[in-house]
């Protein structure tokens, strides 16, 4: 599957959104609730924080490979090549 960069924007937003949210959720946890209520709330932002961290390397990754070559002309095969030249 191709990403675009449009597509790959968007999860580079989406993954510096994530992680600014689950930051400040973080930050803004009150005292006073049980062990259990920060237990909870700190396996969230470890798995949020993790996910934010995988979408935004596939996102780079995508922006870099969807350069100018990714849009070069069709190859012998009417296949377009995905990393460079074949």
């Amino acid at each position: 599957m191709r990403i675009t960069r449009r597509v790959a924007g968007f999860l580079v937003v989406l993954a510096a959104f994530m992680v600014f949210e689950w930051i400040n959720l973080g930050l803004n946890l009150a005292d006073g609730h049980p062990t259990a209520f920060y237990v909870v709330h700190g396996v969230l932002i470890a798995v949020n924080l993790v996910l934010a961290g995988v979408l935004g390397v596939i996102g780079l990754r995508a922006w870099r490979g969807a350069g100018p070559a990714a849009y070069a002309s069709p190859g012998r095969d009417g296949e377009r090549p995905v990393h460079g030249p074949p």
